[in-house]
């Protein structure tokens, strides 16, 4: 289908009525298959295609979206968006993006590569069977939660009324594992996934498979520990449920709608002057990396955090017009997200604590984005006199995302580049472990 000529012809179809619209088109193919205990579990091939829109009628607005392509039923899906809208109450925040044009050409990131499709569904099927195997021959693992191979190819496409048109394709594979460690009174489960926007990118099986293993029976052996403060060493892969959170605080809807405990802070210090984080989208090839966001804003380079002063929300234009600001190009969240790397190791970070937590992962739910709360189950390594010593599970870890930002001590130098966040471990002083 001639996407181009579609979104044109529904373009100035509202028109006629002085109405702004926007179209997204999204068509997706995909493959998954599961393996457990050496057979496929689930195999799926499948492809969609799916059109959303999105009308502004003098600041009052309608959505809608569908998969069924036939231009007429694009024609009534329009009209019925269109009428809704005429009947919405006015939001004079309401109001429809700029133009801006790009500032990158889209085939320039890298996101697609080729040589996706010449990987075959048995050789997918093969790798995840081999995974699971590799995974099963280490006598710790006494069970296999299923392994899998997935691929996908995604074409985008974006066209606005007020003459944004942007489209590109993206390619992004997956090979990963999922196991337990231990008996019923002692199971413990973890894994791992490796992800690539090319299969010859990904990790090979014998990699993914010490991975996993090392992470699914690194708990053996838990236990809890007293509720005290102390530093903790915030992993690498665990500080994503931290960073994760500040970033909900930084969301414009719950900036403006006084949801947020950094609300009125832009410009002001917000975190320890060796803490900077920044957005770049556009690192060719990266995961993470687009040229433009869901609103047509071209993408870039976004300093959140520099020297610990707030730099930018997150915003959308709704968000921006609420705020008095200008768009950012975050309107889909962030990209490859960085928290500047230190200078000192892993084993440093360890070295330099007398008591403390080594913390692997969290656990449910239990942020609050208007306090900055933050209570969350909790396992990871215990740390005596700068060495690690045994596992510790059961615990909850809280504190304030203020103070925790505040309370970044050192920082490590190890970042895992091949992953769209690329945030080293960090010691946060002064959190509160819940145990016995």
């Amino acid at each position: 289908m001639n996407y181009q000529s579609i979104t044109e012809k529904l373009i100035n179809r509202a028109k006629t009525y002085s109405a702004n619209l926007k179209i997204s088109v999204r068509k997706d193919k995909s493959f998954d298959v599961g393996i457990r205990n050496g057979e496929v579990e689930e195999l799926q091939e499948a492809s969609a295609t799916n059109l959303s829109l999105f009308v502004n009628i003098d600041n009052k607005t309608a959505s809608a979206a569908t998969s069924d392509m036939r231009y007429e039923t694009l024609e009534t899906l329009l009209d019925n968006a269109l009428e809704r809208a005429m009947l919405a109450s006015v939001d004079e925040d309401a109001i429809f993006p700029e133009y801006e044009p790009l500032t990158i050409q889209p085939d320039s990131l890298q996101l697609y590569s080729a040589d996706i499709t010449e990987i075959t569904p048995e050789e997918k099927i093969q790798a995840a069977k081999d995974l699971e195997k590799r995974c099963l021959l280490d006598e710790r693992i006494t069970l296999s939660a299923g392994s899998g191979y997935s691929t996908n190819e995604s074409e985008y496409l974006l066209a606005l009324s007020n003459g944004f048109y942007g489209t590109y394709k993206t390619s992004h594979c997956s090979l990963g594992v999922y196991l337990q460690a231990g008996n019923d009174t002692t199971a413990y489960q973890d894994g791992w996934s490796d992800n690539a926007r090319s299969p010859k990118q990904l990790r090979s099986v014998e990699e993914v498979a010490e991975i996993a293993v090392e992470r699914a029976t690194r708990m053996l052996g838990a236990r809890k520990v007293a509720t005290q403060q102390v530093p903790v060493i915030i992993d690498r892969y665990a500080a994503g449920s931290i960073l994760g959170f500040m970033l909900e605080c930084l969301n414009g809807r719950n900036v403006y709608m006084q949801q947020s405990v950094f609300a009125g802070k832009l410009g002001m210090q917000i975190a320890n002057k060796n803490v900077t984080i920044y957005d770049n989208p556009l690192i060719s090839g990266s995961l993470g990396a687009r040229p433009f966001d869901a609103e047509g804003i071209p993408c870039r380079n976004n300093s959140i955090i520099a020297d610990g002063v707030l730099k930018s929300y997150l915003l959308t234009t709704y968000s921006a017009k609420k705020l008095g600001m200008k768009v950012n190009g975050l309107a889909s969240g962030t990209s490859n997200l960085f928290l500047a790397k230190g200078t000192h190791s892993q084993t440093e970070l360890i070295h330099s604590i007398d008591k403390g937590l080594l913390l692997l992962k969290t656990l449910g739910q239990g942020t609050d984005t208007t306090t900055g709360g933050y209570s969350k189950g909790a396992y990871g390594i215990w740390i005596e006199n700068g060495e690690l010593t045994h596992p510790v599970s059961e615990i909850t870890i809280s504190g304030n995302i203020c103070d925790m930002l505040n309370g970044i001590g050192m920082i490590g130098n190890n970042p895992d580049e091949r992953r769209a966040w690329q945030v080293p471990s960090f010691i946060v002083d002064g959190l509160t472990i819940s145990g016995n």
